[in-house]
């Protein structure tokens, strides 16, 4: 797979990330957590863009961001804020794709995120399906939590 097909299938998914966020009628519901639910869909959220931000912006452009990855889980913010932490990701994540070349995509990832060398394009496509599992959580705690 090439960067730019990776680049429009991310910009793709925050774009649904996006309509998720401003489709709960009621900002508060972004934050709940009931019983059985571990995250809310904005934890989740916020866990999404920080996670990308990370590998893609932190990892392999060296763009100087910093996790805060208890804050991901833990933390709430106002809408506008969480958008903006979406859109934020979204722009590394596609800066660091248009920087790439495929050759550089078949090299190991600079890190051992699971403790074995993976290729970055393989764990680029691990990062994918991740943010896509997250989505449908995000989907299903909105329909399930906003009435």
């Amino acid at each position: 797979m090439n960067p730019d097909t990776l680049c429009q299938l991310f910009a793709r998914d925050f774009e649904t990330l996006e309509s998720e966020i401003m489709s709960y009628n009621n900002e508060h519901n972004l934050w709940i957590k009931e019983s059985g639910i571990n995250n809310s869909g904005g934890n989740l959220a916020l866990h999404i863009a920080g996670n990308l931000s990370h590998f893609f912006g932190s990892v392999i452009s060296k763009d100087g961001y910093e996790r805060d990855r208890d804050f991901e889980f833990n933390g709430k913010t106002d809408r506008s804020e969480l958008l903006m932490r979406i859109r934020a990701a979204k722009k590394s994540v596609c800066d660091t794709l248009d920087s790439m070349t495929d050759e550089e995509l078949s090299k190991n990832y600079p890190i051992e995120p699971f403790g074995h060398e993976m290729t970055v394009e393989y764990f680029f496509m691990h990062l994918y399906a991740h943010m896509s599992y997250h989505l449908g959580q995000i989907n299903y705690h909105r329909r399930l939590l906003d009435n």
